[in-house]
């Protein structure tokens, strides 16, 4: 039988084993929420903060990639220029001032002319969804992913793209069809889209989108190539321009979802997969929302009677994809990357059936 002779020091050696325990919970309690610490996104976006996208996709789909992560990853949203200018997204989220952009592509043709092509391949697909589809599963992730890591090496990582309605144009004037835009002053955020409206006869303007409602309003521009019709009604453009062009003739315009390299190197697999699903899930989700509330807002202006919807028939929408097809080529040739990112089109165009 054993018999502890000095009491004292078995208490001394039970309180120790309590400290230790005690210090063990503590330290894996401060790595646990050391794992698990909130990472939060600032995410500047291409549209402004009254359109009905921005308020759909802050509203609905913030808090549903909280809840997907379980807390760990968290969004801010803000408007088109909030935080700095459009085409400056890329250096500040590079520097760390944004986490991250969901903005249009187009935006940084001067760069390089492969990001209008990848950008906003103007009258090119008939469906927002072949587009969508384009970026997710037939090339045009990683053709943006390549163009950024020759122009900004390793600063960031193309989480996903797509674009998410075809646009309306907006417009002061009834433009019924491709000789309409002669002498129309269009706003155009450059490069392709540009490029084509110079060749129906139109003078292409370059400004934010936040400049439209007071340039339609000043006389600066008679026309935009602006957005969804419904985030244009709500941006107040059809206050000004009663003319929308409707079933759009032009844009179907790319959303970039970029992350800073060094953040998206931190995360785990599963936030990985989880921020890519979100993302997708979420565009897909404005897609077919936008879609919902432009049926819904047109047949609305229709019946009041204020607005003229302009409809083009077939013969007009084929002439200007002509021209469109013309200006691709134009485009192409200005730039290795450029012709790599028309071929990447022509390739997926093929599969789906739109080029033989």
């Amino acid at each position: 039988l054993f018999v502890n002779k000095n009491p004292a020091r078995g208490g001394e050696e039970a309180m120790m084993k309590k400290i230790l325990l005690a210090f063990c919970c503590a330290a894996f309690v401060l790595m646990s929420a050391s794992a698990y610490a909130e990472i939060v996104l600032k995410l500047q976006t291409s549209t402004q903060s009254g359109a009905y996208e921005f308020k759909y996709i802050n509203e609905e789909w913030g808090k549903r990639l909280k809840a997907m992560t379980g807390g760990e990853l968290v969004t801010e949203f803000y408007p088109i220029n909030a935080i700095v200018d459009r085409a400056e997204t890329p250096e500040a989220v590079m520097a760390g001032v944004l986490g991250g952009d969901l903005t249009a592509v187009s935006y940084f043709s001067g760069r390089n002319p492969a990001f209008a092509i990848l950008g906003d391949l103007i009258a090119g697909y008939d469906t927002v969804d072949q587009v969508q589809t384009f970026c997710r599963y037939g090339g045009g992730r990683d053709a943006l992913q390549d163009l950024w890591d020759a122009i900004l090496p390793g600063a960031l990582h193309v989480v996903g793209c797509g674009a998410v309605a075809k646009e309306a144009l907006v417009a002061k004037v009834p433009i019924e069809g491709v000789d309409g835009f002669k002498g129309v002053k269009v706003r155009s955020p450059g490069g392709l889209a540009a490029t084509v409206f110079k060749a129906a006869g139109a003078a292409p303007v370059s400004m934010s989108l936040s400049d439209v409602f007071t340039s339609l309003e000043k006389g600066v521009i008679d026309a935009a190539d602006a957005s969804a019709y419904i985030n244009n009604t709500t941006s107040g453009f059809h206050q000004i321009a009663k003319y929308p062009i409707y079933p759009g003739i032009h844009s179907m315009a790319v959303r970039q979802f970029t992350i800073n390299k060094g953040i998206w190197d931190s995360l785990t697999d599963d936030q990985k997969l989880t921020l890519e699903t979100w993302f997708y899930a979420a565009y897909d989700d404005v897609r077919r929302q936008l879609d919902l509330q432009d049926k819904a807002q047109v047949s609305k202006d229709k019946a009041e009677g204020d607005i003229t919807v302009v409809d083009w028939p077939q013969e007009e929408r084929d002439k200007f994809r002509v021209l469109a097809t013309q200006a691709w080529e134009e485009t192409a040739g200005k730039s290795p990357e450029a012709r790599a990112a028309l071929d990447a089109h022509y390739e997926y165009m093929k599969t789906i059936g739109l080029l033989e």
